[in-house]
C-alpha cells in the first residue's frame, strides 16, 4: 500500500467525530421520547441551547437509524372482493348484531392503512399495511388480528385460528361473519370453520351495512 494512502486512512480513523455530542444528546432525547421525529428533536435541541439546523438533525437521525414510522387514519375501505373464486355463504346474521352471549357472533374484515417511512435520501415513502381483526359482536372485543404488508391468505388464516381457539368454550354454536372477500371464500378458511362446527355468514355483495359493527 502506498504510504500516502496509508496516511490518508490513518487520519480518517483518528479523526474525532465532530457530531458526537449532538448524537449522544439526540439518543438521550429519543430514549425519553420514543415518538419524537426529527422536527420535535430539533425543537428539543434548540430549547437546550444547541445551534443546529433541521437538515443536519435529520441527517444524524438517519445515520443513527432513528426514523419514526408514522401512520395515517384508515385511508380507504379495502375492496377484498375479487369475484366468486370459491363458495359464498348465506347471510345468517342479517344485521342481527346484538347478542347477550360472549363469543357467539364473531365478525371480521380487512382494513388498509397507509404509513410513511423516511428513505435514506430523506424523502417520505408511502407504504401500506393490511389489518385483519376478528371482533366479538358481544362487546366489540378484538379476539385476534394479523398484520401484513400485502393481502394474503396466510395471515387471515392465522387470525382465524386464534379467534377459533379464543372462542372454543362458547356453549352455543358460533357464527363467523364477513363480507364476500376472496380470503373468506378460500377452501382452507371454510374447511377450518366446518372442522370446528362454526357457521359461516357473509354480507350481501356490495352492502357494507351488513357488516357494520367492524366496517364503521
Amino acid at each position: 500500500m502506498p504510504k500516502a494512502t496509508y496516511m490518508y486512512w490513518q487520519k480518517r480513523f483518528d479523526r474525532v467525530n465532530p457530531d458526537k455530542e449532538i448524537e449522544e444528546k439526540i439518543l438521550e432525547i429519543r430514549k425519553n421520547n420514543k415518538d419524537y421525529g426529527y422536527r420535535r428533536i430539533y425543537g428539543a435541541l434548540r430549547n437546550l441551547g444547541y445551534i443546529i439546523n433541521k437538515k443536519k438533525v435529520q441527517r444524524i437521525i438517519q445515520k443513527l437509524g432513528l426514523q419514526v414510522t408514522s401512520f395515517t387514519r384508515k385511508s380507504r375501505k379495502y375492496n377484498s372482493y375479487k369475484g366468486k373464486i370459491g363458495k359464498t355463504a348465506k347471510n345468517r346474521i342479517r344485521r342481527r348484531f346484538n347478542t347477550n352471549i360472549p363469543h357467539q357472533k364473531i365478525t371480521t374484515d380487512t382494513t388498509e392503512f397507509k404509513y410513511y417511512e423516511v428513505s435514506e435520501r430523506g424523502k417520505l415513502v408511502v407504504k401500506k399495511l393490511y389489518l385483519d381483526p376478528f371482533m366479538d359482536m358481544y362487546n366489540s372485543e378484538i379476539l385476534s388480528y394479523s398484520l401484513s404488508t400485502q393481502p394474503n391468505g396466510k395471515t387471515v388464516m392465522e387470525g382465524l385460528k386464534e379467534a377459533i381457539s379464543q372462542t372454543n368454550a362458547c356453549p352455543y354454536r358460533r357464527t363467523f361473519h364477513s363480507d364476500q372477500g376472496w380470503a373468506y371464500q378460500m377452501k382452507e378458511y371454510q374447511a377450518l370453520l366446518v372442522e370446528h362446527q362454526v357457521f359461516q355468514s357473509m354480507s350481501r355483495k356490495g352492502n357494507c351495512y351488513d357488516n357494520a359493527p367492524i366496517e364503521n
